[in-house]
This record gives C-alpha cells, structure tokens and sequence, in this order.
C-alpha cells in the first residue's frame, strides 16, 4: 500500500511539473488584430499570398508622383510608426526631392499579421509582396535599421533584381555566420556576461525555450530585452530624449503578443541561417545601384568590429562608420538626410 501511495504521489508530481513545463515553454496565443478579443485594425493593410496581412504607413510623396520609392524595414521592439528616415529629416525635405516611404509592421508587430515560419527568406518576399500590392514598379529601395537588417540581407539575397538600392543602418549581426573569423567571434563572445552568453546558446540552439527564458523571473534575461542602461553609449543617452514621444504608442509595438515579435526578432537574428551574408554577390555590377552600411564604432549593441570584416569580405558595399556613435545615432541631427543623400541621386545641397 505505501509503495504504491509513493508511487501514485511520484506520478502526481510528475504530472505536476509536466503541466508546469507546458504552460512555461508555451507562448500564449497572438491577439491577432481584428479578431475578437484583439486589438483593433487602425491602419491600411496588404494581403499575402498566405493569406496574412502587412500594416503599413505612408511618407513624403504620394506614390504616383514620386521619383524615388523606399521601403523602410523598423528595430527591434518598434514598428510601422518608427521610420527615422522619415520622421528625422526637415519639414518638406522628402517632398522637395521627390521622395516615397512606405514603413511597415514586420509580421507580429503592430498590426501585421504574425508568422511563426518567419525567417530572412519570407521577410524578403514580404518586401517584395508590399511593393507589388502598392504598385512601386519593377525596382525600389530598402532601408533596415538594427533588426531590419535581417529582411534587407534576405533582400539582398533572394531578389537582387527588385532594387534599385539598399542601405543597412546599424544591423544586427550573427556570430555564427561562417564568414566571421573564429578568433574574433571568440573574443567578443568573451567580453559579454554570462547571461548575454547563455541567452544567445538558448536562442540559436533551443529557440523553443526563449518565451520560457524570456518571462521566467528566477534569473536576469538579455540586457536588451529589459532595456538596461548598459546597451546604450553616452551619445545614445543624449538622444533618448528625442525618442520621448513614442511613449504615446508604445504599447502598440507589441499589442499582438511579445513572442512572434520580440521573440521570434531574436530567434531569426541569431539562429541558423540558410545563406551567408558575405557570401552574397554584388546586386549592381554595373554600379546602376548602390548598398550602403552604417555603423557607429561606439555601439554597445552590434559591435563594430564585425561590421568591418563584412565591410571587408563585401568590397562592393559602401562602408560608413560614424565616430564616438551608438546604436540610436540615425536619430541625431541631420543623419537620416545624410543616409538618405548617400542612397538617392538628390543633388547634395536640398
């Protein structure tokens, strides 16, 4: 009778932590907008040929009138509203010269539909889906700030022949991509904490616990998912004021769900990638284009170092590294129309 009192009350306690385990490493539904219980659909939105929706925000010109059209790609943590190459120039610059962006939601931020398939491959054809719908034309430009580079790369890689143009602002790069030398890799990963070190395994080596790691309270999770002073440079802490008015939306960022957001951000970033990014041939051979790369060499974020080895292995890539920079230098003055003067053929003194 005891044994068998033991060993129902082992079973019990297996059950238990079973349970536990399943309601712990499971992400709770998206709130998809515009189904019950979700939040409300505010802005015009782009079916795909999956059936998911794109929400998206329109800038500068209208699309008929404009001489050149941008597709811009949003941060980590932030969404369609957070287009610093358009919120950051002067009054009326984009109309002077002509100029279209389009921002979007990625999948599972804001008000796009969320895709747990995502990775660099389908947010290119997402990319290239939104022009279509919206009638771009058979070329376009795209620009990727910090995260957005991922669908910039995937760009790059699957549908060269859509641009007419690229610029990677600050990206987000991934150790294991096969180009970066071991010994460098090695060194930075060295410098990182130990919580840094074992988020980054978890998330490229067991992507199916980081809702778990992420929202677990017994340990300290990623620096950047909490946002800890520790991510940003002295110039970012002296442009964070300017980012003060995203406190009025901020909450819509992640209105859907934090994991086919955040989460997945991190899970496509930094997992297992089906190309190398400094494996990818040069889309303008000709030089009818250009790919341009920004990077701050004080960002806390993505360290400049490995920007140089792709701005090495990329000789075709046009490399602009910005002294004493962090990761939020496109919000300082006067950087969004440089970056954008660097892409377009505008006459320098608009």
């Amino acid at each position: 009778m005891k044994k068998w009192l033991v060993g129902g009350a082992v079973v019990i306690v297996l059950i238990a932590l079973g349970a536990w385990a399943i309601v712990s490493f499971t992400p709770p539904p998206s709130k998809r907008c515009g189904t019950p219980g979700g939040p409300p659909i505010t802005a015009p939105r782009v079916r795909l040929s999956d059936g998911r929706y794109l929400a998206y925000q329109e800038h500068g010109v209208s699309r008929q009138n404009a001489t050149f059209k941008i597709i811009f790609i949003h941060a980590f943590a932030t969404f369609r509203r957070d287009a610093v190459i358009a919120n950051r120039v002067r009054p009326g610059f984009l109309e002077k010269n002509g100029i279209y962006v389009v921002s979007y939601d990625r999948p599972g931020y804001g008000e796009s539909d969320p895709d747990s398939s995502r990775n660099e491959k389908t947010l290119a054809h997402d990319v290239e889906q939104l022009a279509d719908q919206l009638q771009l034309g058979s070329k376009f430009y795209v620009v990727g700030y910090s995260m957005g580079g991922q669908a910039v790369w995937g760009v790059l890689k699957y549908i060269p022949h859509r641009l007419a143009g690229a610029t990677l602002l600050c990206p987000v790069t991934n150790s294991w991509w096969p180009s970066f030398p071991d010994s460098l890799t090695w060194e930075l990963w060295n410098k990182q904490s130990r919580t840094e070190r074992f988020a980054m395994l978890l998330t490229h080596n067991t992507p199916w616990l980081l809702y778990w790691w992420n929202n677990q309270k017994l340990f300290q999770t990623s620096a950047v998912m909490q946002s800890r002073p520790t991510i940003f440079s002295p110039q970012d802490m002296a442009l964070l004021p300017k980012l003060a008015g995203r406190v009025a939306y901020k909450n819509q960022t992640t209105q859907q769900g934090t994991h086919e957001s955040l989460d997945r951000d991190m899970i496509v970033g930094f997992g297992k990638w089906g190309f190398d990014p400094m494996k990818i041939e040069n889309p303008f051979p000709k030089g009818e284009g250009s790919v341009h790369l920004w990077q701050g060499d004080d960002d806390r974020l993505v360290p400049v170092q490995l920007q140089r080895i792709i701005a090495q292995k990329l000789t075709w890539i046009k490399y602009h590294e910005v002294p004493g920079a962090g990761h939020l230098f496109p919000n300082a003055d006067g950087v969004a129309e440089t970056v954008l003067k660097e892409l377009l053929p505008i006459p320098q003194a608009s």
